[in-house]
């Protein structure tokens, strides 16, 4: 371990480490984490790459160097992610929010333009989505639903921090927690990846707690369970939206339309994947 490091120095070696452990954005998270640890923009880093950050700095920024190279979250690592325009607090307990979820929140914008609504949010987990809306849509009611109390205790923690009181969060298992109540909308990013799939062997999300991510060995259990139960918890002309894996939106579409709902569309992320389906209810 070396404490005598200039900023720059500390960067290229951080880098070549990062690299060689197979992250996808070595430069990314080096700056990140060190700019965490010296509480300074990432921007400094590159104008002053001469300073000699102090020996405790240097010694905690490799410890996180460390967890990086050995897989963990860079997000856990900082303890927050931004989401759509909020940074919220995250930890082991809850699935790190992605940027494609944010196409889910577009979507349930465009379709209840109204001040007013009532809106579920199955499988809450850091509360991103349910937040992302209550932070645009002020006046609405919004619930979000998780079996975990520890993922819900991040979600709550995070809707203080921004001060969003008008949502609540309840436990228990997609609709249970709610009873007979009837929303405009009903949003889920529900665990939608089969536990045999390749995908979840994945090093990037082996760190990320497995129920938030499969439901078993069968991707769709989740998801035909919120479709099938869903329409009693809408009004007339509701929506539901769903994200789901890039292979499944043409099943998702097949059980919506079975289940009677009508206006069944599937949208495309940055990345050009059918990411989330979206149908209305009577």
């Amino acid at each position: 371990m070396t404490t005598n490091l200039t900023t720059g120095a500390l960067l290229e070696r951080a880098v070549s480490q990062l690299r060689a452990a197979g992250s996808e954005n070595p430069a990314l998270d080096a700056e990140l984490l060190l700019a965490h640890v010296l509480g300074c923009p990432r921007a400094r880093l590159k104008s002053h790459p001469e300073e000699v950050p102090p020996a405790a700095a240097t010694q905690r920024f490799e410890a996180l160097l460390a967890r990086r190279a050995a897989g963990e979250p860079i997000a856990y690592l900082l303890g927050y992610r931004d989401f759509w325009t909020l940074r919220l607090k995250v930890s082991p307990a809850v699935l790190v929010p992605r940027p494609e979820t944010e196409l889910l929140v577009e979507r349930a914008l465009a379709l209840r333009p109204q001040a007013q609504g009532r809106v579920l949010d199955l499988g809450t987990g850091s509360g991103a989505i349910a937040l992302a809306l209550a932070s645009e849509r002020p006046h609405w009611n919004v619930t979000g639903t998780d079996t975990s109390e520890e993922a819900l205790a991040v979600a709550r923690e995070n809707a203080q921090a921004h001060g969003l009181t008008r949502v609540q969060f309840l436990r228990g298992s997609w609709f249970e927690p709610v009873g007979e109540q009837r929303f405009h909308l009903v949003v889920s990013n529900p665990p939608y990846i089969g536990a045999n799939e390749p995908e979840l062997r994945s090093p990037a999300l082996q760190r990320e707690p497995r129920a938030a991510l499969s439901p078993g060995e069968d991707g769709m259990a989740s998801l035909r369970a919120i479709i099938r139960d869903a329409p009693p918890h809408l009004e007339h002309g509701g929506w539901l939206l769903l994200e789901h894996g890039s292979t499944q939106a043409a099943e998702v579409a097949r059980k919506l339309v079975a289940r009677g709902f009508r206006h069944v569309r599937s949208h495309r992320d940055l990345g050009g994947h059918e990411r989330m389906t979206e149908a209305q209810w009577g």
